[in-house]
């Protein structure tokens, strides 16, 4: 199926604007104050990532696994969307700032490699076709 692949690929990205928003944000908001009191440095751009995310990935994941039945791929995605929501969830008030970014990263990189493997596994079997 088609929507299989483009939403994989947008969920990829997504993630991808993930991880670059929690790596290079300091060093942004360093170089540029400014930026610092906009709604992209704060939690609310992360909610919004992640609010687009899930919903993605969720049917992405969940029609390419129903066409090539490699379910493992589920356990990566699921993994990296419950990090994702922990880190989101608990927030640097709990979790402090360099633990919700190393969790975002890795639940991003989770999330990423699952939908890559979707993605080949689809394109393999041509179920987006």
């Amino acid at each position: 199926m088609m929507l299989s692949g483009a939403m994989d690929k947008s969920a990829i990205a997504l993630s991808g604007v993930c991880i670059a928003h929690c790596l290079a944000l300091p060093a942004v908001v360093a170089l540029l104050p400014a930026l610092s009191a906009s709604w992209f440095a704060g939690e609310s751009f992360h909610l919004l990532l992640l609010f687009m995310v899930l919903p993605t990935s969720i049917v992405a994941l969940g029609l390419g696994c129903r066409h090539h039945r490699t379910y493992g791929i589920l356990l990566w995605g699921t993994s990296g969307l419950l990090v994702l929501t922990a880190a989101a969830g608990l927030g640097q008030a709990w979790l402090g700032e360099a633990a919700e970014k190393v969790l975002t990263v890795i639940g991003a990189t989770l999330v990423m490699v699952a939908h890559a493997n979707n993605f080949r596994l689809c394109r393999h079997q041509d179920c987006d076709h």
